[in-house]
């Protein structure tokens, strides 16, 4: 957690808020990565790429 806070404190002090988007979105698709490893979701999500 201390990573997250650190983050954003380091974003608003350098005023680069147009990066929380593109963090946002690396998050999600690596958690989606991580989800579709050995579910059985799996080749739904793959369909998607």
């Amino acid at each position: 957690m201390d990573f997250v806070k650190e983050m954003w404190a380091f974003l608003r002090a350098r005023k680069k808020f147009w990066l929380l988007p593109i963090l946002l979105m690396m998050a999600l698709f690596g958690g989606l990565l991580l989800a579709a490893q050995g579910s059985a979701i799996a080749p739904f999500i793959y369909t998607l790429f």
